[in-house]
C-alpha cells in the first residue's frame, strides 16, 4: 500500500499553502495506491510528533483523523475530506496544517500521514478521537504505509 502527494516528495518540505502560514484548513492532495485485497475501510491519521513536551506533555499533536474511508478510494484532493472525520488534539473535525512554534526546538517538525487498510468499518461516530479510532482499529489492519513531510515557520 502507498500514499503520495503531488503537493510534496517524501521528507520533503510541506508548502507553505498547506500550513498555518497559509491556509490552515487547505490539506494537500493524496494519492492511495495497492491497497490489499480485502480491505473493507480505510483510515488516515496525521500527526506532529515533535512538539515540545514544554507545550504539550504528550509530545504529540494529531492535525487530522478521517475514518471508514471507502476501499475503493485512489484519491483525497487538495482541501477535500472523505470518509468521517475524527476530532484533532484541538478538537476539531477537519485538517490542522502544520504551525510549529518557531521559538521552540526543534523548528522543524516531521508530520506523518499514516494511511491504515481495515478488514472492518470501524463503529464510531463523526468526532471520535484518536484514541478511540485506534482502540477500534485494533486487530483490524491488513496494511499501513505512511507519507512524512516536513515544515519549520524559522
Amino acid at each position: 500500500m502507498r500514499i503520495e502527494s503531488s503537493a510534496f516528495e517524501p521528507a520533503e518540505r510541506i508548502p507553505r499553502a498547506y500550513t498555518c502560514d497559509g491556509d490552515r484548513r487547505l490539506s494537500p492532495s493524496l494519492t492511495i495506491s495497492e491497497i490489499p485485497e480485502h480491505t473493507q475501510s480505510l483510515a488516515l491519521i496525521m500527526d506532529d510528533p515533535d512538539v515540545p513536551v514544554a507545550l504539550m506533555p504528550e509530545g504529540l499533536f494529531t492535525h487530522w483523523i478521517l475514518f471508514n474511508i471507502p476501499p475503493e478510494t485512489l484519491s483525497i484532493p487538495e482541501g477535500g475530506t472523505i470518509g468521517t472525520p475524527g476530532a484533532n488534539t484541538r478538537g476539531d473535525m477537519h485538517y490542522t496544517g502544520p504551525c510549529p512554534p518557531p521559538d521552540h526546538e526543534p523548528k522543524t517538525h516531521r508530520y506523518i500521514f499514516k494511511l491504515y487498510a481495515l478488514d472492518t468499518e470501524l463503529e464510531l461516530e463523526e468526532g471520535a478521537s484518536k484514541e478511540e479510532v485506534e482502540a477500534e482499529m485494533q486487530g483490524h489492519t491488513l496494511a499501513t504505509t505512511e507519507l512524512i513531510g516536513t515544515y519549520s515557520r524559522a
